[in-house]
Order: C-alpha cells, then structure tokens, then sequence
C-alpha cells in the first residue's frame, strides 16, 4: 500500500473535508478525491461517505485511520527530527482557551522546557474548543485543552483537573449588597446589578446560577469582553459583579481588590480535559508534555 496514499487518508480523515486536507497537503482538491479514489479501489471498500459539507469516514475508514495514524505521524516525527534521541525532542504544539493556557498550562511547559535540557520547544495557540479540536485532528496542534470531553476514536482525553467558579465583586459592590443578602434574598439581591461577562449569552453566569440558585438570571450583559482576565480587571476597576474561575481571582481575593458574594456549600465546578490524537502519545515529546501538565495539575487549586 502506497504511504502517500494512507498520508492522503488520514490527513482527509482528520479534516473531514477534502477541500481541507487539500489545502493542508498543498494539492489540489481533484488530486486528493483521485488518491482516496485509488485507495478505496484497491482496499475493494469506501473509506468516506460524500455529503453536501464534508465527508464522513465509514466503519472501514476509522479502522483504518486508527492503525495507520500513529506509524505515520511516527514516521513524520523520524522525518522532521532525525534519529538522534537527543535532538529529536520536537516541538509541542499545544491549543486551548487563553486565559487557563496562559495562567496554567504555559507556566508548567515552560519549568519543563527548563528542567528537559533536551531542545524541548513549544508553540502555543489560543481559540474555541471547536478551534482547538479542528486542529488537534488535522495535525496542527498536538494537545488541546478544552472543558468538553470528544466523542470517537480519533482522541484520547484525559481529565486534566476541575475549576471552581466564584460571585465576585469589588468592595463597594459588595458593601452595597450586603454580607446576607444573597442567604435572605436569593437571586433578588442582585437584579439591576451591572454583569460583566465574556459573551452575551452569559456563559459564566448561566452556569453558576444553575448550579447554585437553580433558576436562570433575569439581566443581560453590561460589559462583554471575550477575556476572563478582562473581565477581572473590570470587576477590579468597580464595574459591576462577575462569575470567574477561583485560580483566576485568588490573588485578587487574598488582597481584597474583589470580594466572593456566596460561598455555596457545593461550588460550581468544570472540568477540563488533555486531548491527544489516539496513538500521538507514543511520540516521546508529547508523551513527556502530557505526563506533565497533568502531573502539574495535580497541585492546581
């Protein structure tokens, strides 16, 4: 069987759409249907199922992406790094949401980049866990972290750790509330409060007063920016109240520049998962990362 074919195979299987793997193969689209053309003909079996957006491996074609995947991405890792172990360390590319990549992830990377002393390198992107996962399967990124658990073969996520979600406000906000008012008054205590949150469906919010009041908010967004540390800053700066990740807020709330409103008895909590492409964590550079990050994790509070 022709490697370029299986190459072909797997990158069309990973993008899910030939127009796509054309453009990460550099050939033209006609070229890739030709090649999974000749492939399905000499398997004797349809690999993708053609629709109107994209194609859909069958049975065949996920079997058969799940045993040639990780020899060809260990034939790339030779090609790319050589064969000497001690420079062959590769490059991690890694994906996930900016604020728990930059505050958590990165900072455990880069104490491994530090204490590998083998040409460890890093590259880094932010985005949606639809933007990370894309690239995780077309073999843009070699982890992603997201707070969604993938369904299918082509990953394997592991639980990274849990965030805990905290009311905060600043000072004045919080005086202006009242230290009870939430135990006596429930969600009524904060109508006509500003919100700041990071999108105008109130994700953060949403959640939390799900989870704690059982009841959805009855308010809208007064500041929206698609950035937990901004959001933070305005919460600091006295803009209104906001619901954010504790790792995120605990120097703020040891200093007191923001005070918590509620501390329920069971904390909102969202789990974020380390994602791999089955069978990548056999390339020692990433097995390294992963093993890691979540040995890290296990000191995050």
């Amino acid at each position: 069987m022709d490697l370029a074919l299986l190459r072909t195979f797997v990158t069309v299987h990973r993008a899910g759409s030939f127009t796509r793997a054309a453009a990460l193969l550099g050939l033209s689209q006609p070229a890739v249907t030709s090649q999974i053309r000749t492939l399905e003909r000499q398997l004797g079996r349809p690999l993708f199922l053609r629709q109107a957006r994209g194609v859909t491996p069958t049975t065949i074609g996920d079997e058969l992406a799940h045993k040639a995947a990780p020899h060809l991405d260990a034939l790339v890792e030779i090609a790319e790094g050589g064969l000497d172990d001690e420079s062959s360390s590769g490059t991690l590319h890694l994906a996930g949401p900016p604020e728990f990549t930059t505050e958590r992830a990165l900072p455990a990377l880069t104490r491994l980049i530090g204490d590998d002393g083998r040409g460890f390198a890093l590259r880094a992107s932010f985005g949606t866990a639809e933007e990370a996962l894309e690239g995780l399967a077309a073999g843009h990124h070699d982890l992603a972290i997201g707070t969604a658990r993938p369904r299918g073969a082509l990953f394997t996520a592991t639980p990274l750790c849990d965030e805990e979600h905290v009311l905060v406000a600043g000072p004045r906000w919080a005086e202006r509330i009242g230290s009870d008012a939430l135990r006596l008054k429930g969600t009524s205590a904060l109508e006509n409060l500003p919100v700041l949150e990071v999108h105008e469906s109130l994700p953060f919010v949403s959640r939390y007063w799900a989870s704690v009041f059982d009841s959805r908010p009855a308010t809208s967004g007064t500041v929206i920016v698609p950035d937990l540390r901004a959001v933070l800053a305005c919460v600091i700066a006295g803009a209104g109240v906001a619901v954010l990740p504790r790792y995120l807020c605990a120097t703020a709330l040891d200093r007191g520049a923001v005070v918590s409103l509620h501390e329920p008895v069971v904390p909102p909590l969202r789990t974020y998962f380390l994602v791999a492409r089955t069978g990548s964590l056999g390339m020692p550079h990433i097995a390294r990362a992963h093993e890691w990050l979540l040995r890290a994790a296990a000191a995050w509070r």
